[in-house]
């Protein structure tokens, strides 16, 4: 993998829509006995391949609900719900099942970095030892049957999640929407449709879903994938020259000084702080072995994620003074001066 690929590319999804034959689509299901009859089903299927928890969502806390969103577990729209749904997590929690979200079956695999391949041939042997338990909506010309026309076919997401500062501090990015949009491709925040970008961070993925091959859509994701990355270099080596060179320097410096430096820090300053020091890795400023650490410390400061750390619910204050602690001990550990 190119250092390009390594200083961008964050994490990679691949998500599969499926919906079981003689049910209606989740959101017509007018009782929660076929909406539990569907999730026993799903559970009996996965279980006989990997040791997956089952988490009904009407029996867990918000606070346990809002974790598995921020660790991009589940969809905020399984939440809506709750009598009707419920998700399957393995132990590694790179894999999740919803069930009863748009469709039936929602799988996922997330992988760390460049690695749609792996997090496809995953997901898709697990989807297919399923297939021989569970009768799939199928159709010969349209391929699997899904709620939304949008994932008829295939049913296949494939995601890339991409660091892309220079880009944003260029405003290259919405040429690049646009772009992707042209080839059937969508750009998108952190936690997919409807979301904001935060740090810097946008979600590629495939729009199209019918007419195609899945060979063909992780095919054209790499492809933009690779070409955004040596765009996302090539700005950065811009930045680097000239008064612009020195003040993103600036920014860089000032956003280590006061992540390690600070008594109370919000959740938003974080992330645009956190963001700027990611960057001044990647741009030589600061010593570390790699970057990922940078992106699973801002995970871990998400407000019910540090509920977790401290094991009890803080107030907003009590978070911001916890975030700065933790956040200053975890850089000054993983930055070399």
């Amino acid at each position: 993998m190119s250092d390009n690929l390594k200083n961008t590319v964050v994490s990679s999804r691949i998500r599969l829509a499926r919906n079981l034959n003689s049910y209606l689509f989740p959101a017509k299901l007018k009782d929660d006995k076929q909406a539990k009859e569907i999730i026993r089903a799903v559970s009996s299927a996965i279980n006989k391949i990997d040791e997956f928890r089952l988490v009904y969502m009407d029996g867990i806390s918000e606070e346990e609900a809002l974790n598995l969103v921020e660790n991009h577990l589940v969809s905020p729209l399984l939440l809506k719900r709750p009598r009707y749904s419920a998700a399957l997590i393995n132990q590694r929690q790179n894999i999740s099942i919803m069930i009863n979200e748009e469709d039936h079956l929602r799988e996922q695999c997330i992988e760390k970095g460049y690695s749609l391949r792996s997090a496809y041939a995953t997901m898709s042997e697990k989807d297919n030892i399923m297939a021989r338990s569970l009768q799939f909506a199928y159709d010969e010309q349209l391929g699997y049957l899904t709620a939304c026309p949008t994932n008829l076919g295939t049913g296949l997401r494939a995601s890339v999640m991409l660091f892309l500062p220079a880009l944003t501090m260029s405003d290259y990015i919405p040429k690049i929407i646009a772009s992707a949009n042209r080839l059937g491709l969508t750009v998108r925040g952190m936690y997919g449709e409807g979301s904001q970008a935060q740090g810097y961070m946008y979600q590629l993925s495939n729009e199209v879903t019918l007419g195609v091959t899945e060979e063909q859509i992780l095919t054209q994701v790499e492809q933009v994938v690779e070409k955004v990355a040596a765009m996302e270099a090539a700005e950065r080596g811009r930045l680097l020259s000239g008064d612009k060179g020195k003040k993103i320097k600036d920014k860089c410096l000032r956003s280590y000084g006061i992540l390690t430096n600070c008594a109370m820090l919000a959740s938003e300053e974080f992330e645009k702080l956190c963001a700027n020091l990611k960057l001044g890795i990647c741009l030589g400023y600061f010593s570390s072995d790699g970057i990922s650490w940078v992106d699973e410390l801002m995970i871990k400061m998400k407000p019910s994620n540090i509920n977790l750390l401290a094991d009890r619910k803080l107030s907003a204050e009590e978070r911001d003074s916890f975030r700065a602690e933790y956040v200053s001990a975890h850089i000054k550990s993983g930055i070399r001066k």
